[in-house]
């Protein structure tokens, strides 16, 4: 059993454009996780969005990092997928489908350059729907993978000893990861789905 003082450093990243339909995938995963469960002090949770290299401070305080992110695998929509370790830099780079993805990559690279990437990789890849929607929602095939991808990065918190644990009852949405109306429920409450 790991001791408070050696457990890993755990970071969860969504990253995505919301304004782009099913982009936002990432960002919506870790909002959900959020809302429905408590985690260990050793582990962080991060609405990453599109800020590219911003993210190397945070990567570089993480031993591991699982990333939600929409990715072009060439599947069918609404697949996931997760790719550990070595393949995760391919995989961020296997399509561009927007600006971030570049970024991620550089992110990467970037943290690998300071010898500061996390020791262990985990990306949960979603193939998108519909990536052409100005401020459209997640895709049905998408929106339908969120839980999913939350089981499997609850099963590799519990393989890297901190598992997730169920709220009794979800946070409210003032209590939610992102604010001003851009979570998930109030971005598309006025949106058909």
């Amino acid at each position: 059993m790991l001791t408070p003082e050696s457990k890993k450093r755990i970071l969860v990243l969504g990253i995505g454009n919301i304004l782009w339909a099913d982009e936002g995938f990432g960002v919506r995963v870790v909002e959900e996780f959020h809302r429905r469960y408590t985690i260990d002090d050793n582990v962080s949770i991060l609405d990453g969005g599109t800020q590219g290299l911003y993210l190397v401070s945070f990567l570089e305080q993480a031993d591991c990092l699982i990333v939600f992110d929409a990715i072009d695998y060439g599947l069918s929509p609404g697949k996931l997928m997760l790719v550990r370790n070595d393949e995760v830099p391919k995989f961020t780079a296997a399509k561009k489908l927007s600006l971030h993805q570049t970024g991620f990559q550089e992110v990467l690279s970037a943290a690998d350059l300071l010898d500061r990437c996390p020791r262990e990789l985990a990306l949960i890849g979603c193939q998108p729907l519909d990536l052409e929607r100005w401020g459209g929602p997640l895709t049905a095939p998408v929106r339908f993978q969120i839980a999913p991808a939350i089981e499997l990065a609850c099963k590799l918190l519990a393989q890297w000893g901190s598992p997730a644990k169920l709220r009794a009852s979800p946070l409210p949405t003032s209590e939610g990861l992102l604010g001003n109306n851009i979570d998930h429920v109030n971005y598309e409450r006025a949106r058909p789905i």
